[in-house]
């Protein structure tokens, strides 16, 4: 019974989490998982998927070959700004402020992944934690936990 309500009331939670990410962020390009999905299947050669969540979220997995990248001291050092940057965190809002951060120094190439790492897994997309197929996600708080849908 209980499913029978949080299930549409998540929906409607990322459809508004995701337009307030747009709206607080609008010089942000936004990805979504079934375009990333494809480019990653492609093997996209020059694209630069860096993950910017804490360290302890970032261990219990992450998408396949992700960087942990989780500031802009991180990014600066590691990134090039000529190639393809997506940014990702939970649900999009920490991917995007980072995002937009780097835009300012001049990447034009950088977009966040809508829906971040909780979308990703609640498509039963491809999660890896040292190089093995996982399904956890770290759940950043009890507050975010609940748009997990495992």
């Amino acid at each position: 019974m209980l499913k029978i309500l949080i299930t549409p009331l998540r929906s409607l939670a990322w459809l508004l989490l995701k337009h307030k990410i747009r709206r607080q962020f609008p010089t942000v390009k936004q990805v979504n998982t079934k375009t990333l999905a494809h480019w990653l299947d492609q093997k996209e050669q020059n694209l630069q998927l860096i993950d910017t969540r804490k360290v302890e979220e970032y261990a219990v997995s992450h998408l396949p070959n992700a960087e942990h990248i989780p500031d802009l001291e991180t990014a600066k050092k590691h990134l090039n700004p000529n190639q393809l940057i997506i940014a990702y965190c939970s649900v999009g809002y920490r991917s995007s402020r980072l995002a937009k951060e780097l835009q300012q120094l001049g990447y034009d190439q950088v977009w966040n992944l809508e829906g971040s790492i909780f979308q990703w897994a609640n498509e039963g997309r491809t999660l890896m934690q040292n190089d093995q197929p996982t399904k956890q996600v770290h759940p950043y708080s009890k507050n975010w936990k609940w748009l997990l849908s495992q």
